[in-house]
This record gives structure tokens, C-alpha cells and sequence, in this order.
């Protein structure tokens, strides 16, 4: 699994490359994100849901734009993501448990429409959770763990995206994680396995609003 991720990286790396090659336009874009998270849980067989998460910081993405024409182009660059979500199990009466981690991201997408104001945009991304933290509330007591590279989650996060740039810089996005949140074979102290038998995949809606654009990046001489 490890050598196919190392794999993609260099793909990516490669085909940012490639694609900016011969580019009329390449410019890069800063932005925030406003995240709206749920996850799609397999519970050992029980198929349940969660509550929404709200997650406004710390979210940030720097795209390096290549735009191949006026109506075509393609995107990467680096992210840093709070992403997560809020379940009850239900095997676990008056427990509601919060999950999040940081993550960096490298995505690669195109993007189709006038680029210079509105147009639809879609992609692959790779994520490295770096902090994982959980919560669990139960009644009025609350207890917390934090993780820097916990073995709990999986080790990279791999997710499509399918957005809508609007003028003036906001743009709407969708991005579901082909990859299960937790790591199946994470085993505790006691030898237990809690997330063997159950799947976690996340899923969000997000307003993103742009920060800062930089169009004197590079410019080909026609």
C-alpha cells in the first residue's frame, strides 16, 4: 500500500510538470474553507449515519493553476485540512464520540469553463493525517486524545473532489474519501482490533472563498 502511494506522489509530481509545459497562463490562488462533514458508517454490519461537523479552522489550500487555454486548464499544490466527523455508536447508550485529524494534501485536477469567472473543476487528492484527536462525551464528562501520526487512522487519505467556481472567488465543492478513516488493523494494548469490522468514510460539503491570487506567477511568450 505504502509503495502505491509513493507511486501516485510521483505521478502527480510528474504530470504538474508535464502540464506546465507550453501553458499560456500559470498562476497560483490561495484560499480558506468553510467544511461541513458527515462520514457513511458501517458499524459491524449496521449501516448508520452521523451528525454534521462544522469545521471552519484551519483550512487552506495554495493551487498552482496551469491554464491551458482560456477554457481549459489543470491544478495542484498543498493543502492543510480539519476534517472529521460526529457519531453515536449504537451499541453505546448516551456516548457520542467527535473524530478529526489535520491533514496535508497534494491534489491534481482540471478545470473546464471561462477560467477568468466561472467554470467546474474536478480531481484526485492524496492526504497525510499528521494530528488525530477524539472526544468522547459521555453525560457530562468529556475526555480527549491527541496523536501526532496516530496508527489509528489510516496512513494516507485518498478522495475525489467535484466543485463549481463562482465569480468574484467562491466556489462550492463536494469530496467524498475513497479511504476508510480508521486503520483496520490498528490493535490496542489488550490485542482488540476496534475498527476491523466496520468502515468509516467521510464525505463533505464546503464554501471555499479566496484569499489571495497571484497572476504574475509565469507568462510563455507567445
Amino acid at each position: 500500500m505504502k509503495s502505491g502511494t509513493f507511486f501516485v506522489l510521483l505521478m502527480l509530481i510528474a504530470g504538474v510538470a508535464t502540464f506546465a509545459q507550453n501553458s499560456k497562463k500559470i498562476y497560483t490562488t490561495t484560499s480558506g474553507e468553510l467544511i461541513f462533514s458527515f462520514a457513511n458508517i458501517n458499524y459491524k454490519g449496521d449501516e448508520t449515519g452521523s451528525i454534521m461537523r462544522f469545521s471552519p479552522v484551519v483550512n487552506l489550500q495554495n493551487w498552482i493553476n496551469i491554464d491551458k487555454s482560456e477554457n481549459f486548464g489543470w491544478f495542484s499544490g498543498l493543502s492543510v485540512r480539519n476534517v472529521g466527523f460526529i457519531y453515536e455508536p449504537p451499541d453505546q447508550t448516551g456516548i457520542k464520540k467527535k473524530y478529526r485529524t489535520y491533514n496535508i494534501g497534494i491534489p491534481i485536477g482540471i478545470k473546464v469553463g471561462n477560467l477568468s469567472k466561472s467554470f467546474l473543476f474536478g480531481g484526485y487528492e492524496l492526504e497525510l493525517p499528521v494530528n488525530f484527536k477524539e472526544k468522547t462525551f459521555e453525560n457530562e464528562n468529556k475526555t480527549k486524545n491527541n496523536v501526532w501520526f496516530s496508527k489509528q487512522v489510516t496512513t494516507f487519505q485518498h478522495s475525489l473532489m467535484l466543485g463549481v467556481q463562482l465569480p468574484h472567488g467562491a466556489t462550492l465543492k463536494f469530496k467524498y474519501y475513497l479511504s476508510n478513516f480508521f486503520n483496520k488493523d490498528y490493535t490496542r494494548s489488550d490485542g482488540s482490533k476496534p475498527y476491523q469490522n466496520s468502515d468509516y468514510n467521510i464525505f463533505y460539503f464546503s464554501l471555499n472563498f479566496g484569499l489571495l491570487k497571484n497572476t504574475d506567477f509565469y507568462y510563455n511568450n507567445d
